[in-house]
């Protein structure tokens, strides 16, 4: 009897913990189930949140770029191809920007921009460089004995138009790349000049133009010459052949003529500077987020001798970067007028199908910490540019140069 009430006592204590751990797993499953609904809930209001942000990829842009199109298709006076429309979109994006050292590539303008930088190309030979204040690049200089002089172009001439399309608001690279094709073949620029009533149509053939980046001169006295019009991949060894020239043919002085210069290459610009100056920072430059990169020169080819620079108004960027160390080192002084202020660098962002990005992504300052950007560097002995003298072969800003180097001397 004992045995059997033993018995009851333990199939009962058996199924009151069944039925204790039956009840303790529907709660914890209850629990479980509420706290998903709970999590699902909250993650459907952040989706309702963020459904708000719309970006360029979003299904309604994508929609509406749509409707666009067909209706260009459809009403526009004539046919145009996807092809342009669909750059049209990519260019549009960058000038959104407001910024016109930010643009898009096509593959051939990528590779015309290359060929530029190269310093080897088939085009007129002239150097532009922009003009924000008018909306159209403005040609800085022409290089001698090429299509471009011999066509009668001049420095100052706006181009307004290239083969008839016009060139406002473009960045000077992409109006390069119109202006240079195949060799033999002619390009029609429309351009405006100072004291002309209409605007002029020149016809300029296209040939194998090797940019002479730098030009050499020795002056009485021991003074050297030495030009750099823009700064190309093969402008330091250039430079660097003119410079050792100089110090054979017995250099007392230096004039460094860096007007019109556009300005180029980084890299370029910093090797000729570590020709010339003394141990130290040559330009640092800082992104959007703090981030400092410094390029440095060990001092060990400090110019040994007095020096004077020559700036204008079209003097930028790489230019900039040569004229501000110089003046911050106080290695030389700068002559003719205020450079055209351009303190940003520009980085080139290939992409898969050849095509290019280039976007502004930094600020630069010289040695000293200034931001020259839209400020320019202000030269130590102004001198406005005559061209009246000029063209009676007297180069005013040079003549005033060689006289504060002989001062120096």
């Amino acid at each position: 009897m004992k045995n059997q009430k033993t018995k009851y006592f333990l199939e009962g204590l058996a199924t009151g913990v069944l039925v204790c751990l039956t009840i303790l797993f529907l709660v914890m499953s209850v629990t479980r189930f509420y706290r998903n609904v709970e999590a699902v809930r909250r993650a459907q209001e952040q989706a309702a949140d963020t459904s708000e942000i719309h970006t360029v990829t979003d299904v309604s842009v994508t929609r509406k770029l749509g409707i666009l199109e067909n209706t260009i298709q459809k009403y526009f006076w004539k046919d145009v191809s996807v092809e342009t429309l669909e750059n049209g979109v990519y260019r549009g994006l960058l000038e959104a920007l407001d910024d016109p050292y930010s643009v898009y590539y096509t593959h051939e303008e990528l590779v015309a921009l290359q060929e530029q930088t190269e310093g080897i190309y088939y085009g007129i030979g002239a150097y532009i460089s922009q003009n924000q204040e008018m909306g159209y690049v403005q040609i800085s200089g022409i290089i001698k004995n090429t299509p471009a002089e011999e066509s009668g172009l001049l420095q100052d001439d706006y181009i307004y138009a290239v083969d008839g399309e016009n060139m406002q608001g473009r960045d000077s690279t992409y109006v390069v790349s119109k202006i240079k094709g195949e060799e033999g073949t002619y390009v029609t620029i429309t351009v405006v000049r100072e004291g002309a009533s209409d605007m002029l149509d020149i016809e300029v053939e296209r040939r194998r133009i090797e940019s002479p980046t730098v030009e050499y001169e020795m002056y009485e006295n021991g003074m050297a010459y030495i030009q750099i019009t823009e700064f190309d991949l093969v402008t330091s060894k250039q430079f660097e052949e003119a410079y050792n020239q100089a110090k054979s043919d017995g250099m007392q002085g230096l004039i460094i003529d860096l007007r019109s210069n556009p300005g180029g290459n980084l890299s370029t610009v910093c090797d000729i500077a570590r020709m010339l100056l003394p141990k130290g920072l040559i330009v640092y430059t800082e992104d959007k987020y703090g981030k400092r990169e410094e390029y440095t020169c060990d001092g060990r080819n400090k110019v040994e001798v007095p020096m004077v620079v020559l700036t204008n108004g079209y003097s930028a960027s790489a230019s900039e970067i040569l004229a501000g160390a110089i003046k911050d080192y106080g290695i030389g002084r700068i002559v003719g007028t205020t450079t055209y202020g351009k303190g940003i660098v520009q980085k080139v962002i290939n992409l898969s199908d050849g095509s290019a990005l280039k976007l502004t992504v930094s600020t630069y300052y010289t040695p000293n910490g200034n931001n020259i950007h839209q400020i320019g560097i202000e030269p130590d002995v102004e001198v406005p540019f005559d061209a009246e003298q000029y063209q009676n072969g007297v180069d005013n800003q040079l003549e005033q140069a060689k006289e504060v180097l002989a001062q120096m001397m």
